[in-house]
């Protein structure tokens, strides 16, 4: 079974590796006797976890729209048909 690290600890080597300041995956690991890939899947599953949270409003790509008022979208788009038909009698 494999070693168990605190939340605390994931995060410092997280925040290392994001600083940019301590080196790669590989130099990260060997400071702290840990495997670079287990520092690799942590930076890994910190940055989808940060873009859930950051995109949380998005769903594929577009913003994400909040209290949309349906009523008064039908009405432009009845307003919007009524002038389309004036226009055609016009012609």
């Amino acid at each position: 079974m494999g070693k168990h690290y605190s939340n605390e600890f994931k995060q410092m080597i997280i925040d290392k590796y994001k600083s940019g300041k301590h080196g790669g995956y590989t130099h990260i690991a060997k400071m702290y006797n840990i495997s670079d890939d287990t520092v690799y899947k942590w930076v890994k599953k910190d940055r989808i976890q940060g873009n859930q949270i950051n995109d949380i409003n998005h769903k594929r790509g577009r913003p994400k729209k909040e209290n949309i008022d349906y009523k008064e979208r039908y009405e432009i788009l009845k307003k919007y048909q009524e002038f389309i038909k004036a226009q055609q009698k016009k012609k």
